[in-house]
């Protein structure tokens, strides 16, 4: 059985690579751990951002939903009021309001119409 030497004189026997040839694949196994810490760094900035957006879009949401719940509030009271107008004797007025705020309602629709 013949043996094969490495370039410094060794026998490599039964490793199946020389010493040169060992370097080769370290390097090889060096340059991907590099690749591979770099996508890592880079998906580790991008999960940190994506983390920041949702924190920034709950606080909007948050927000929005006190806005609609004062809003809610007040349009609930503005409701109330009507039906204690349209309850009383009073829904002559509540007729003549209406019809005025129909009357608007068409004289702007109609000069954005024009437009």
């Amino acid at each position: 059985l013949p043996f094969v030497f490495a370039g410094d004189g060794a026998a490599a026997g039964s490793y199946g690579y020389t010493n040169s040839g060992y370097s080769v694949y370290e390097e090889e196994n060096d340059r991907l751990t590099e690749s591979l810490r770099t996508k890592v760094s880079a998906i580790k900035s991008l999960s940190i951002e994506i983390g920041t957006e949702v924190k920034n879009q709950n606080k909007m949401l948050s927000e929005m939903e006190n806005d609609f719940d004062s809003t809610g509030g007040l349009l609930g009271a503005t409701m109330g009021r009507l039906r204690t107008l349209s309850r009383g004797s009073q829904t002559k007025l509540l007729c003549y309001m209406m019809l005025f705020s129909l009357f608007v309602f068409f004289v702007i629709y109609w000069i954005i119409k024009l437009r």
